[in-house]
């Protein structure tokens, strides 16, 4: 993965160019930003780039520094990425003393946090030291999309790039060329995944316009609303199909307000969603938001999800 693979972050993948020309890269940075934009590509393009044996602004990608990041093999690159819910004072005492080490082979030693706001707080205290005096030719990097939760001395000690969402249109663009999605899809997925490249990815995987078909079919525009026959079997299903719902009655009152079609999630079913913005009122449509929205919250206060769906689909059938 080099820079010019990475889209739609022009500004960050610039900065990162400017920093790398102008030999000013030093210390800590947080890469921050919605899940899934491109924030841990962009860390480990940096660590190729400072790196590589035909160091330019960009890596070549085919150097034996190149293929060792590939495929996390490089001595200097390290990646703290826990599978724990928490990264603990440890991990951080282990980095304390590679970061100390020389280079094995590379120019740069990078570490890469990822999740950064899951530190503990002892382990954000001894991070903390190490930011203070970061040793020579050594790289931290912080990834979070939720630098809220991180300590504001940690981030008062870092540089801070920002990542933005993918405009629709051009995710959407990515999502055809890149990876042959057809019309339909790509939009679906462009729309629906709030700007992630990653999140659309991983909805494609899950086949989420057939979970989408079966919910709207089933659930919506089924004669009666039939909670049993969606099989939703768990919390996480369960909170899908609610998010699906929230986002074709959106569809409608986007269309009731005179939206254009091109711009509704759902566009590949547009003659359903004419029907809806005919035969529904703005009082019905608040009203399904309303119950929709306590749904989700019942959803959080570990209630049975089939009685949840059943009675939601009750309050649907009264419409």
């Amino acid at each position: 993965m080099s820079f010019s693979a990475i889209k739609g972050q022009d500004r960050a993948i610039g900065s990162l160019k400017a920093y790398i020309e102008n030999s000013s890269l030093e210390g800590g940075y947080l890469f921050t930003g919605p899940a899934g934009v491109g924030k841990k590509m962009a860390a480990l393009a940096l660590a190729k780039s400072l790196n590589c044996a035909d160091a330019q602004a960009d890596s070549c990608g085919h150097c034996a520094s190149c293929l060792k990041i590939n495929n996390n093999q490089h001595p200097d690159v390290h990646i703290v990425s826990n599978e724990e819910p928490q990264i603990k004072i440890d991990v951080i005492r282990q980095l304390q003393k590679d970061i100390n080490l020389k280079a094995y082979e590379g120019v740069f030693k990078v570490f890469i946090i990822d999740n950064a706001h899951t530190l503990t707080a002892e382990a954000s205290n001894s991070l903390l030291k190490i930011l203070e005096e970061p040793p020579k030719k050594s790289l931290i990097i912080l990834i979070s999309d939720k630098p809220g939760l991180l300590f504001k001395t940690v981030i008062s000690r870092c540089k801070i790039l920002k990542f933005l969402p993918f405009k629709r249109d051009l995710l959407e663009d990515t999502l055809r060329k890149d990876y042959k999605l057809d019309k339909s899809l790509a939009h679906f997925l462009a729309y629906f995944s709030d700007g992630s490249l990653g999140r659309a990815l991983k909805l494609m995987d899950e086949d989420i316009m057939a979970k989408r078909n079966n919910i709207i079919d089933k659930f919506v525009l089924a004669a009666r609303p039939g909670a049993d026959s969606l099989a939703l079997s768990s919390r996480i299903e369960t909170r899908a199909a609610l998010n699906l719902l929230v986002a074709w009655f959106r569809d409608i009152y986007l269309l009731k307000i005179g939206t254009p079609e091109r711009e509704v999630i759902n566009s590949d079913r547009s003659l359903e969603l004419a029907q809806g913005a005919k035969s529904l009122s703005f009082s019905d449509l608040d009203m399904i938001f309303a119950k929709m929205s306590s749904a989700i919250s019942y959803l959080e206060k570990n209630v049975n999800t089939r009685l949840l769906m059943y009675n939601l689909g009750i309050e649907l059938w009264k419409v």
